[in-house]
C-alpha cells in the first residue's frame, strides 16, 4: 500500500457547534429556512458576499424535492418545445438560463456531475426533422457552455448504443447531451461549502414562528425537531426557500396569506442495470399523454421516471399503484426486455413546487420559472424553479435582500459562478479512484463510489474505512460502514434515514438492501451519537417507516 495523505477540513463544524451559535443570541443578517437547492444556494451566495448568514430545515438537508429528482442537469427540452410552438418567451429565457446554469454546475461540482449521452429513439419518419431540428436549437442555445453536439443515429446505431431498446418500427434516433448528477450530496456539499465561507447552518431545526418589531419580521421561533428545545434566532431578513412548504412559511407570518404554488407528484423506479447502458439514457419526448419519459443510467442501476401528477402536500408523498403502471407501461413500450413489479428494486416519490396560475390545472405545463414575493412585514419568498438553476435563483434573491433589508456585504456581487464545491477544487477525474486502489487496497467498485461522491474528500472517507477492512453495509454495494460514522461527525448526520437516503443512495437503488443494512447503521450511529435506548427504539421504528412506506 503506498504512502497515505490525510487532507483536513479547513473548518471543522459538526450539527452541535451549530446549533450552539445559533442559540447564542447572535444576530443574523439573514435566516434562510430551507435546506434543498434553494436555501443552501441562497445561504452559499450570502456567505461568499461576506454576509452574517444561518440556515435552518427543519428534516434533513434535500429530505424532500430536493433529492427525489430525476438526477438530470439539464436546460428543459420540453419546456424548449413549448417556446417554439407559443411563441414563449418565459419558457424560452428558463431553457437558455438552465443550460448556462448546467455548464457552470458540471464545472463547479465535478465530483458530483458528469455529461450522459441520451438517445430519443424515432418510429415515426415524420418526426426526424421535427426532433432533430429542435435538439440542434438547444446545442445552440446552450452557447460556449454546450457539452456535446446532437446528431442522427441510424437504425442500427441506435440499437448498438441502446440495445434493449426495441427494434420492430424504428426508423432512427437522436443522440443529444444533458448533464447528471448526485442530487442530495449535492444540497449537503453547497451546505458543507456554506459553512466552509462562515455561514451556520443546521438540519432538524424547524421554524415554528415569525418574530416581529412594530409589524416588522426580525427573527424566527425554532424548534429542534430531535430534542423539542426551542429559542429565538435574531435577523435583520428573513428569506423563505421551503420548496413546496412556502406557503406554509407565509402562513406563519399571515395566516390569510393567499397560496402561491401547486404541487405535482413525481415518482421513479429503479431496475436493475439491464436496463441500461452504462454511459447512455433513453428520453421518451411523448407519452401517450405528452410527457417525457427517462431512462437513465444510475449508480449501477437504470432509473425510470417520472409521472408527474397534480398532488397534496406532504413531508413524504406516497407511491401510487397507478404511477407504478404508468411506468411499466412505458419501459415496456420501448424494451424487448420483459418488465414486471417484480424487476422493481425501488421506488420513490417528490413533489415539484410550480408557482400557481388560479387558471392552470395541468401541472404538466406549469413553468418551472421562479419568482421572488415579498410580503408586508418583510418576508421574502423565493418561489417554483428547478435544479439546475439553483445557483442564479440564489444569486437573483440574495441581490434582492440586500436591496430589500438595506444589507452592506462587504462583497457586493456574486462569486459563486467559478466557485467549486467542497469535493471539487482538487478533485482528479481521471487517475483519483486508481490512486484510491492503490493507496488503501479497496476494491475497484469502492473506489470508483468514494472517489465519485466524496471527490477529494474521498481520503478521509478511506482511512476510516481501511481500519474496518473496507466493511461494506450490503453485499453488493459499495456503501460502507465508514461512512455511517463519518456522515454523522462530518456532514450532520442524526438520524439512520440521513444515512441510508441521502449521505449514502442505498434506499434510493435497493430498498431490501436498506432494511438488511438498518440494523448496522443504527449500531454505528448509536455507538457514535450516545443514543439512549428510548433514542434507539425511535430511530429503529421511525426508519422502518420509512423504509417500508415513503422515503
Amino acid at each position: 500500500m503506498g504512502r497515505v495523505l490525510v487532507p483536513t477540513l479547513e473548518v471543522a463544524v459538526n450539527r452541535t457547534s451549530q446549533i450552539e451559535i445559533l442559540r447564542s443570541g447572535r444576530q443574523f443578517d439573514l435566516l434562510v429556512i430551507g435546506g434543498g437547492a434553494t436555501g443552501t444556494g441562497i445561504a452559499l451566495d450570502a456567505a461568499c458576499r461576506g454576509l452574517n448568514v444561518a440556515l435552518v430545515e427543519k428534516n434533513d438537508f434535500s429530505e424532500g424535492t430536493s433529492s427525489r429528482s430525476t438526477k438530470l442537469v439539464h436546460g428543459g427540452v420540453r419546456y424548449l418545445e413549448m417556446a417554439v410552438k407559443k411563441l414563449d418567451r418565459v419558457q424560452y429565457n428558463l431553457v437558455r438560463d438552465g443550460l448556462r446554469e448546467r455548464g457552470l454546475l458540471l464545472k463547479n461540482a465535478r465530483h458530483l456531475s458528469n455529461r450522459l449521452a441520451l438517445v430519443t429513439p424515432l418510429y415515426r419518419w415524420i418526426d426526424i426533422p421535427y426532433i432533430f431540428s429542435g435538439l440542434k436549437l438547444y446545442d445552440i442555445l446552450a452557447g460556449r457552455q454546450n457539452i456535446g453536439h446532437s446528431r442522427l443515429l441510424s437504425r442500427k446505431e441506435a440499437l448498438r448504443r441502446f440495445p434493449a431498446l426495441k427494434a420492430e418500427g424504428l426508423k432512427a434516433g437522436v443522440l443529444y447531451y444533458d448533464g447528471q448528477f448526485h442530487d442530495a450530496r449535492m444540497a449537503l456539499s453547497l451546505a458543507l461549502t456554506a459553512a466552509r465561507q462562515g455561514a451556520v447552518v443546521a438540519n432538524h431545526l424547524g421554524v415554528t414562528g415569525m418574530v416581529k418589531d412594530k409589524g416588522k419580521i426580525c427573527g424566527a421561533e425554532v424548534t429542534d425537531t430531535l430534542c423539542g428545545a426551542s429559542w429565538t434566532i435574531s435577523a435583520r431578513g428573513l428569506i423563505n426557500a421551503a420548496g413546496p412548504f412556502i406557503d406554509s412559511i407565509r402562513q406563519l407570518d399571515d395566516p390569510a396569506a393567499t397560496p402561491m404554488l401547486k404541487v405535482s407528484s413525481g415518482i421513479h423506479l429503479i431496475l436493475d442495470k439491464r436496463f441500461a447502458p452504462p454511459d447512455t439514457g433513453l428520453m421518451i419526448p411523448a407519452t401517450e399523454d405528452g410527457r417525457v419519459l427517462f431512462i437513465l443510467p444510475w449508480e449501477g442501476h437504470a432509473l425510470v421516471g417520472t409521472t408527474d401528477e397534480p398532488a397534496v402536500l406532504s413531508e413524504h408523498p406516497p407511491v401510487t399503484d397507478r404511477e407504478v403502471d404508468y411506468l411499466l407501461r412505458h419501459v415496456g413500450r420501448y424494451f424487448n426486455l420483459k418488465v414486471g413489479r417484480d424487476d422493481i428494486k425501488a421506488v420513490w416519490a417528490g413533489l415539484r413546487p410550480l408557482v400557481s396560475d388560479p387558471e392552470t390545472v395541468d401541472t404538466a405545463h406549469l413553468a418551472r420559472d421562479y419568482v421572488l414575493a415579498k410580503s408586508s412585514s418583510g418576508l421574502l419568498t423565493i418561489a417554483g424553479g428547478k435544479w439546475t438553476t439553483y445557483r442564479k435563483m440564489a444569486q437573483d434573491t440574495v441581490d434582492h435582500a440586500l436591496k430589500m433589508f438595506v444589507l452592506k456585504a462587504p462583497q457586493p456581487q456574486c462569486r459563486t459562478e467559478h466557485l467549486p464545491l467542497i469535493g471539487s477544487a482538487d478533485y482528479d477525474e481521471q487517475g483519483g479512484a486508481n490512486r484510491l486502489m492503490s493507496d488503501f487496497g479497496c476494491d475497484a467498485d469502492i473506489a470508483a463510489y468514494l472517489h465519485r461522491n466524496y471527490g477529494d474528500q474521498a481520503d478521509q472517507v478511506a482511512v476510516m474505512a481501511a481500519e474496518q477492512g473496507f466493511a461494506r453495509l450490503a453485499a453488493g454495494h459499495p456503501a460502507l460502514e465508514a461512512e455511517v460514522v463519518y456522515a454523522a461527525r462530518c456532514e450532520f448526520a442524526v438520524r439512520a434515514i440521513d444515512v441510508l437516503a441521502r449521505r449514502t443512495p442505498l434506499a434510493l437503488l435497493d430498498r431490501r438492501a436498506a432494511v438488511a443494512a438498518m440494523p448496522r447503521v443504527l449500531e454505528l450511529l448509536a455507538a457514535e451519537l450516545g443514543w439512549s435506548h428510548q433514542r434507539y427504539a425511535e430511530e429503529q421504528a421511525l426508519t422502518r417507516q420509512r423504509l417500508e412506506e415513503a422515503l
